[in-house]
């Protein structure tokens, strides 16, 4: 018998069994997760203000010296593309603490419409991010280019460990299409349920207001 099942004469929901010990307690315990949230949102604020920093100290070298036609095209890239890779850390660990918040706090819209609903979601997309920093890092290199075996082996570094993180989403993805569909509507059950008090918390408030 089911007991999750509704009960097919008074069509009521039947009766659910008794939480396990200190289901509560471990369900609240999820909170402790803001503290790493914070931390994570205050370094991406402070990346993205050494972005604008950077920006408009390089702006106060780089115009001056395109005017008097002593920066060339390649110099002028090399210096704006270490402002793309701090914004691109920046937004690495925004992603983190808002895709964490809405995976263990309450869901958000936000990490939704970025397709982020798991937690193998937010690997993806964090994997996804360090591989384009590596690629500007790289690019970087390449183009200010003045020692050959240098630029070789860090090229070949950054192969290497951009090919592992590919594999690496490969494996997940593979692994998560071959989830049951029984395994997948359980998650989405306890991911529900998990929330289920802070939804009728805030419905109680807006209907005391």
């Amino acid at each position: 018998m089911n007991l999750n099942s509704d009960d097919p004469v008074t069509n009521r929901p039947a009766s659910r069994p008794a939480p396990a010990p200190l289901a509560g307690f471990i369900g609240h315990s999820r909170y402790m997760v803001i503290v790493g949230v914070l931390t994570v949102l205050l370094i991406a604020a402070i990346l993205l203000l050494l972005g604008v920093v950077l920006t408009v100290i390089r702006l106060q070298v780089v115009i001056p010296a395109l005017l008097r036609g002593q920066l060339s095209e390649s110099e002028l890239t090399v210096q704006f593309l270490e402002i793309v890779a701090v914004m691109l850390k920046a937004i690495f660990f925004y992603l983190i603490g808002v895709g964490s918040y809405s995976l263990f706090v309450a869901p958000l819209n936000l990490p939704i419409s970025l397709g982020v609903e798991t937690l193998n979601d937010l690997e993806n997309r964090i994997v996804s991010i360090i591989i384009v920093i590596l690629a500007v890092s790289f690019l970087e290199h390449f183009i200010a280019w003045q020692n050959s075996m240098e630029l070789l082996q860090n090229g070949l570094a950054l192969a290497l460990v951009s090919a592992a993180l590919v594999g690496f989403q490969f494996v997940t993805h593979f692994t998560k299409e071959k989830a049951s569909t029984k395994e997948n509507r359980a998650q989405q059950d306890a991911h529900d349920e998990l929330f289920t008090d802070h939804r009728e918390r805030n419905e109680s408030r807006l209907r005391d207001q």
